[in-house]
């Protein structure tokens, strides 16, 4: 069987330059993930259809994304038992917040893990995908971790380098 993928949609075109955070992360742990734009309310019957044939396919995570109160992930998580990633778009006149609450406030037994609102939140949807995963895969893991060592090392030596500046 092949590698799990990470589903990654969202309600509209509007929506892809906050998404392509969590592609552009889970490219960089070589995850594979492929985009869909499919809406809960416009498309319900193509989202279900989606969802069934990823999860045939060897999904392991959903991540969705979608603003105002507009509950993708919650409909995503209706229909399966894989995990699901809301991400709330910053959009509206409540830049996400409308978003965000429709995202986290979910029934007890139909959980959406829910991330940040907007760009931030998506990356970080990426990276939650990948940790999941990498419970399954010990490759994926050590590829995580040596990211996250990357990221304190920069830290580190900005760090230095202002301590050095201030010499």
């Amino acid at each position: 069987m092949s590698r799990p993928f990470v589903a990654i949609l969202m309600g509209s075109e509007s929506d892809l330059p906050v998404m392509q955070g969590a592609s552009d992360v889970l490219g960089i742990l070589g995850v594979q993930c492929e985009m869909k734009i499919t809406s809960a309310h416009r498309t319900p019957a193509a989202t279900q259809q989606y969802i069934s044939d990823a999860e045939a396919r060897g999904c392991g995570v959903f991540i969705a994304g979608a603003g105002l109160a507009a509950h993708l992930a919650g409909a995503v998580a209706a229909h399966t038992l894989k995990p699901v990633i809301g991400v709330p778009i910053d959009s509206g006149p409540m830049q996400g917040m409308d978003s965000l609450l429709s995202t986290v406030q979910m029934p007890a037994g139909i959980p959406v893990a829910t991330v940040a609102i907007g760009k931030t939140g998506a990356r970080n949807a990426g990276y939650l995908a990948a940790q999941i995963l990498a419970l399954q895969d010990s490759d994926l893991a050590k590829r995580v971790r040596s990211e996250r060592e990357q990221k304190a090392a920069n830290v580190q030596a900005q760090d230095r380098a202002l301590q050095d500046s201030r010499k």
